[in-house]
């Protein structure tokens, strides 16, 4: 059986601040990352209870005839409900099959944040749309967000030391970022009814941006890691430890030294046909004016032609659209 290393870092003893007990944390964030693109984070200090109540809310409004919600209907990318249908993954060189679209809806958030640029402001710090029928899931959105975010910064000061730059580096090109919060809903196979051939919860694609924080809950039809040599992998799964793994942009960045993994979520199965999974994803991104230039060797291993963070991440929300 093929074995990938994504092992549990502890961002406890980030926090201690023993030199010693970061450059080993490093070390071995830089094998995960360079082996897998995946790792699992404890000692983050974010509360299950939080997150569960987050998923009891978001429960509340998924429940809702379609009628009712399509009235927060949004495209991907935006902000609000996308519905059954709406979304397809596939990896970059690949075609979407809009005739096999990802079996979930989302509810969608930003960045709560103001750069008094209109144009800039309108496309990446849409204001949030909240569903009146829950009024409770802004506030609990919110702070998670916000306590996502801070761990997001320390993330960043870890890869960078990781690849022996100032602890600085990524954190001061993510200042004014935007992110994608994605409530997933992963609806059982009583009501999808059986799923095409190939076809997914997600189907195979790598994330885009940066780093990528997955709080998720574990099923038949969960989540599973493309390896090397092109089998898949289930990810494991430690109670209270967050999923991450970093996307293309974060990849680009090292010029390939680590690794943007393709990932799927396996479609719902006949051995649990009840069986609803609700995960919330914060993937996080570059100031979306942050020309992506690949680090030199030694660090970086492949050259890449420098992206801007925000064209590049327009042009794979668009590929993922189902028109």
């Amino acid at each position: 059986m093929t074995r990938l290393p994504i092992p549990l870092i502890d961002l406890a003893r980030w926090r201690g601040g023993d030199p010693d007990e970061r450059a080993a944390l490093a070390a071995e964030l830089d094998h995960a990352l360079q082996e897998s693109g995946f790792l699992l984070l404890a000692g983050h200090g974010i509360g299950a209870d939080v997150r569960e109540c987050i998923r009891t809310a978001a429960r509340r409004f998924f429940v809702l005839p379609s009628a009712q919600k399509a009235a927060y209907a949004t495209a991907v990318g935006g902000r609000g409900w996308v519905g059954p249908g709406r979304e397809v993954n596939s990896f970059p060189d690949e075609t979407a099959d809009a005739e096999r679209p990802d079996l979930k809806e989302s509810y969608t958030l930003g960045r709560d944040l103001r750069t008094g640029v209109a144009e800039l402001d309108r496309v990446w710090f849409a204001e949030n749309v909240w569903p009146a029928e829950v009024p409770e899931l802004a506030a609990l959105c919110t702070g998670y967000a916000d306590a996502v975010r801070r761990v997001y910064g320390e993330l960043l000061q870890l890869s960078a030391t990781a690849l022996d730059l100032d602890a600085d580096f990524f954190v001061r090109r993510t200042l004014c970022s935007p992110h994608t919060f994605n409530i997933n809903r992963y609806p059982p196979l009583s009501e999808t009814g059986a799923p095409a051939e190939g076809q997914y919860r997600i189907g195979p694609h790598t994330d885009w941006g940066m780093i990528t924080i997955l709080d998720r809950q574990v099923g038949y039809g969960g989540l599973e890691v493309q390896a090397p040599d092109g089998t898949w992998v289930s990810a494991p799964h430690v109670p209270d430890a967050f999923t991450v793994n970093i996307g293309d942009l974060m990849a680009r960045w090292t010029g390939n030294r680590w690794r943007s993994t393709r990932h799927r979520v396996l479609p719902p199965s006949p051995d649990a046909p009840h069986e609803e999974l609700i995960s919330l994803i914060m993937f996080l991104e570059a100031d979306v004016d942050t020309v992506v230039t690949p680090l030199p060797a030694p660090i970086g291993r492949r050259g890449y032609p420098p992206v801007t963070a925000g064209d590049y991440l327009l042009e794979r929300a668009a590929a993922a659209t189902v028109s």
